[in-house]
Order: structure tokens, then sequence, then C-alpha cells
């Protein structure tokens, strides 16, 4: 089958589907769109992009792409209020968040962009109270023997040890009743990981619109970066696989009353 299929009848020539194109695998001949030997890296712009939906491309279907003609766009300081109003969670009320809830998350932390397209990303999800805990514990286990052999990070990690060997409080994971732990093919570094970064930041962003809070489970991400085998034999992740991120996920218990300013803004233009 042909990578893309126009309807004569539909289609105006305008090219837009060869001009947006990011691989250059679409040309215009004789004003009929025409695929190339060039890699398809099935972004779907052509699809989209196409004002009459004469266009089809296997690879990214019109039939699975919706109209955009009723989607309401935020003004400026609607938008602003909305990103400045996002906040790590590190306290979560101890109900269990439901898995169709999780899912709806990731059903748009996977439409994040991609290098390439690429994509890549999987999810593994954690809510046993149990396992989390015993993440937890070799997370701190790691981070001790860190601080034990003189690592550059053993100040960052001295305090959050002592917190947890002394009182038992959760400094790793929260006491969030859900961990997503993002994994990728071992092949795809590095840009699995950065993959993976903006799949989270769309899950982070997205969440406080199904009422659930989030924060970066950096310590863990850390721990399983290291392949730490106690941690990694908690996760049975399969072979070729690795951890590239992880973010905790649960009903925040408190609400902020107040949007938090930061650093002043540095910009430097160059001449």
């Amino acid at each position: 089958m042909d990578l893309i299929q126009v309807n004569q009848e539909k289609c105006i020539g305008c090219g837009l589907c060869a001009e947006v194109c990011p691989s250059g695998c679409i040309i215009m001949e004789n004003q009929v769109p025409q695929a190339t030997d060039r890699n398809c890296i099935a972004c779907g712009h052509c699809v989209a992009v196409c004002p009459v939906a004469a266009m089809d491309n296997v690879k990214a279907p019109l039939a699975k792409q919706l109209p955009l003609e009723n989607v309401p766009v935020l003004d400026a300081d609607t938008a602003a209020r909305f990103l400045r109003s996002r906040r790590s969670i590190r306290r979560y009320k101890q109900s269990p968040v439901p898995r169709e809830k999780i899912v709806q998350l990731l059903d748009i932390a996977r439409l994040a962009p991609t290098g390439g397209n690429t994509q890549g990303v999987a999810y593994l999800v954690i809510d046993n109270a149990e396992t989390l805990r015993k993440i937890t514990a070799a997370t701190v286990d790691w981070m001790e023997e860190q601080v034990k052999s003189g690592s550059a990070w053993a100040q960052y990690y001295t305090g959050v040890v002592d917190t947890y060997r002394q009182t038992g409080q959760d400094v790793i994971l929260r006491n969030a009743p859900c961990l997503i732990v993002a994994i990728t093919s071992k092949n795809f570094q590095p840009r699995g990981r950065d993959n993976t970064h903006f799949s989270l930041a769309y899950a982070e962003l997205y969440a406080p619109a199904i009422e659930l809070g989030t924060c970066w489970a950096g310590f863990f991400e850390g721990c399983a970066s290291a392949k730490y085998k106690p941690l990694l034999d908690i996760l049975k992740l399969p072979e070729n696989r690795v951890v590239t991120g992880g973010l905790l996920v649960g009903f925040p218990k408190y609400t902020y009353k107040r949007l938090v300013d930061r650093n002043p803004l540095q910009v430097s233009w160059w001449d």
C-alpha cells in the first residue's frame, strides 16, 4: 500500500502537506502530493494541515485524527494562571487513585512531543502500598551507600537518609498512593530520557484538571538510573528496558491559595 492516498476530487493542490512535512517525504508533482522514498516519521502533519481533508497517510490515518473547529483556545491570562498554579504535591490523601484516572492521565502524557516523533515511552504503574514501601527503603539504602562512599551527591542525601532512619518518614515517595515509572528501551538513550521528561511534564500539567496532584520522583529516578540491583529486583523490568523517570500521583491533601513567584526572568539577546 502506498504511504499516502490523495482524494483527487477534494485536493486543491495547495501544497501545504508538502510544505509542513518535516522529513521532506512529500513533494508536489503537477499540483498533486506524491510520497518520496525519504523516511516518514508518522507525525501526521500532512493529514492534519489539509484544509479539505483530502490527504490520508498509512502511518497517521485521517480516521484517527480529530477535527479542531470547536476547540477552545485559552486567552493569555488564563493560560498563564493555569500554568503558574501547578504545584509539586508532597502531601497526599491516603485514598487510592482509581486506575481509570491513571489511564486518563497517561493517555494525555503519551501525546507529548518527542524527538523525531520517536515516542517509545511505556509506563509501569505501582499502586501497591507494600511495594511502594519497599521502593522507598531500597532507594534510601542506595543513598546511604552513596553517602558512605563519599559521592559528590552525599551532601544532598545525608539529610534525607537521616530523616528516614530517625523518623521513618517517607521522604522518597512522600506516601503517595501511586508511582508511575516511565521506561524505555535500553537502545533508546539519551532520547528516551528526553521523551520521558516531555511526557511526564504533560502528565503534571494535565493532572489538576482531573483532581490529581503530582511530584517528580527524583531520588527514585537517580537510584534506578544507577542500576541499583535491589531496586531493579523490585521493579522486575523486562531485560531490554530501563527506567527513565518517575512521577508520584495522588489526591492532594491541601489546596494552595496563592501563585508563588520564581527568580526574575533572565534573557539575553544575541546580535
